[in-house]
């Protein structure tokens, strides 16, 4: 399981969170508290947003902790809307390809979760990516597929829908051709100017999701665990899809199309 970090608001250094709350981003890579493994060394990963329609990216196979570049970019690089993940693997390989986030055009998501079996029947899922799509098949997690089944499933234009359906089709895949737990996913995603976050599972061990509005009120996080301690921190419940701004949150069910 990974873990994950996402803000909407006024313009930050990303080392904000990434780097400097108490139990940071890269804290959590060393030693995360809510999170089956503990460490998440198998790469990293950020994807922000600024003058461009494309969000920037930086992704590498080294553990947060140990690449001075990941603190040298986040101590310069400040931007409105970013997502950050450490990752640990459910059994693919550790490679660049493999790290999240993954970006597609304006698009940006990362995921913590499993799709139960993967490894049983990627192909047929791989078959759901259409031909125009399939050239962005970089790597072989089953993050990326859900990713990419999403865009084909409409993400530009029905970001929820899309998301449930293309949720539906990997977690009826599981149930067909893999094993339990179906589907549990904790996922952050942005085409800019919105965040958006799913939080779900086919049993009842959903990933964890939290929010909460930063300190001076200018903006918000959406995390997978806590960056501090506090009460500030509201649970997503299981079973919804999260729509963020600045300003505003708006929590709604999510129910996969099966």
């Amino acid at each position: 399981m990974c873990r994950w970090a996402a803000y909407i608001g006024a313009p930050v250094y990303l080392d904000e969170v990434v780097c400097k709350p108490e139990q940071s981003l890269v804290a959590q890579s060393i030693h995360a508290f809510e999170c089956k493994t503990q460490t998440n060394a198998d790469g990293f990963g950020i994807a922000w947003y600024d003058s461009r329609e494309e969000p920037g990216l930086y992704r590498d196979t080294h553990p947060a902790w140990s690449d001075p570049n990941l603190r040298s970019i986040t101590h310069q690089v400040r931007s409105g809307l970013f997502l950050a993940h450490v990752r640990a693997s459910t059994g693919t390989a550790t490679s660049r390809n493999n790290c999240h986030p993954f970006t597609h055009g304006c698009w940006s998501f990362m995921h913590n979760g499993q799709v139960g079996g993967f490894e049983n029947f990627r192909r047929r899922a791989d078959m759901m990516i259409p031909d125009e799509l399939y050239g962005a098949r970089k790597g072989a997690t089953d993050s990326e597929a859900l990713f990419l089944i999403a865009i084909a499933e409409g993400l530009y234009e029905d970001p929820k829908g899309a998301m449930q359906r293309a949720v539906g089709k990997l977690e009826s895949l599981s149930r067909e051709f893999g094993h339990t737990p179906h589907m549990r996913i904790g996922a952050a995603f942005s085409c800019g100017g919105v965040l958006y976050a799913v939080r779900y599972a086919s049993d009842h061990l959903a990933p964890t999701v939290y929010s909460s509005k930063t300190a001076d009120g200018r903006g918000r996080l959406v995390v997978s665990e806590p960056l501090h301690k506090g009460e500030c921190w509201q649970s997503v419940p299981a079973g919804s899809f999260c729509r963020y701004t600045a300003e505003d949150a708006e929590i709604e069910d999510f129910v996969p199309v099966l």
